[in-house]
């Protein structure tokens, strides 16, 4: 096991009808501004009952935050938290929300050009960061209770990440009944992001950190039982609650902690989603069998284990259980009806390998993977195998 720290200071707040404590978390004197989305809050009863609970406070308002949080959109929050002297912000929403708060919470008080902070980046360190917490309503990300982001800026097609200690929210409400009316696509969505999490923090090499390799196990078999049980139109709550709560422990930095990871799917997969617009669970579940198959000879023992582990498939030689694994995924993310080619989505795919080579040269991103040896040229490679 490699050497780690581990600190999380997040905290959660689980179950139905939570939403009611946040009054007891923010203080009194607080000047709040709540970030949303695209309304949908306001139809799921959320936004009443986040108004009722902090009807004492003083509170203004901010939606409008799109999925793939927007540059762009978040510079007029920026604006408003100056003019207001906001010194609280509250993210009600999903991952995009809560990822454009993040940034905000950095950029309230930065100096330079915001984007900076993306472009370099710069981490936010303890205490820099403006205090925020969340309620989420779509779970997917895992971003309600760790402390990285991602934000797109649509003029220059980027889609970049930054961090750091100081923007873990105080803490995180996860209510399982926001499920019942999250479209079945976003669920899906959810799905394939939280479970792409967990690969890259799995689908590695073989490790000695046998805990953790057993609650990434975990939480991938979990999903999988899960996911036709919230796929159906009948609410099942105890099913939400193991979504919501699989999607959280993805991404919370637990299973990540005395092992190596990858993260070379989501960098890639972020590339998609600023060309194209394309969902990100969705250019995950494009790139990961592509790049699995492209460095089968450094992942095969791994994923024959995901297979014997995860699929139960006990029959053949390392080489076939490990072929078989990507199958699996595949077949997994099919159940989803989320397609696992570029061509599925976009008729203008051809160039798309040589665009994301380019990108990563002039971004000098010379070093992904478990390895950090993967070049711009690979990933040249496994876009081509991903059309």
């Amino acid at each position: 096991m490699l050497n780690f720290e581990l600190k999380n200071p997040t905290k959660i707040i689980f179950g139905k009808g939570e939403i009611a404590k946040i009054s007891k978390e923010i203080i009194h004197n607080a000047k709040i501004l709540m970030i949303f989305g695209g309304g949908s809050i306001k139809n799921n009863g959320v936004y009443d009952q986040v108004k009722d609970a902090l009807k004492d406070h003083d509170l203004l308002e901010f939606g409008g935050v799109p999925a793939n949080p927007e540059y762009e959109v978040l510079l007029e929050a920026l604006h408003i938290i100056k003019e207001n002297n906001i010194t609280y912000l509250l993210a009600v929403g999903g991952g995009s929300v809560i990822d454009g708060v993040k940034f905000l919470s950095a950029a309230a008080s930065y100096d330079g050009e915001p984007w900076e902070i993306l472009k370099k980046p710069v981490r936010t360190l303890e205490g820099e960061g403006m205090p925020f917490g969340t309620i989420l309503t779509l779970p997917a990300t895992g971003s309600e209770m760790n402390s990285g982001y991602v934000i797109s800026r649509r003029e220059t097609k980027e889609k970049l990440s930054s961090g750091g200690p100081g923007l873990f929210p105080l803490f995180s409400v996860l209510d399982p009944e926001v499920v019942r009316s999250i479209p079945k696509k976003q669920i899906a969505n959810g799905i394939a992001d939280a479970y792409t999490h967990v690969l890259e923090q799995y689908m590695t090499a073989p490790s000695s950190a046998d805990l953790q390799e057993r609650i990434a196990e975990s939480i991938l078999i979990s999903l999988q039982e899960t996911a036709p049980k919230v796929m159906t139109e009948e609410f099942d709550y105890d099913a939400a609650g193991n979504f919501m709560w699989c999607c959280t422990m993805a991404l919370n930095g637990l299973i990540q902690k005395g092992v190596i990871t990858d993260w070379a799917v989501h960098a890639m997969g972020h590339e998609l989603t600023a060309y194209f617009g394309i969902d990100h669970a969705r250019t995950l579940a494009v790139i990961a069998p592509s790049h699995y198959r492209y460095n089968f000879e450094t992942k095969k023992e791994k994923l024959a284990q995901y297979a014997e582990r995860v699929w139960n498939i006990t029959e053949g030689s390392t080489e076939e259980k490990a072929e078989m694994a990507i199958k699996k995924l595949e077949d997994f993310f099919h159940s989803l009806e989320i397609k696992t080619k570029l061509s599925d989505y976009t008729n203008d795919f051809q160039n798309t390998a040589e665009r994301v080579e380019k990108a990563f040269i002039e971004r000098n991103w010379v070093g992904l993977g478990e390895n950090k040896n993967l070049t711009p040229q690979d990933a040249y490679k496994i876009l081509e195998m991903s059309y």
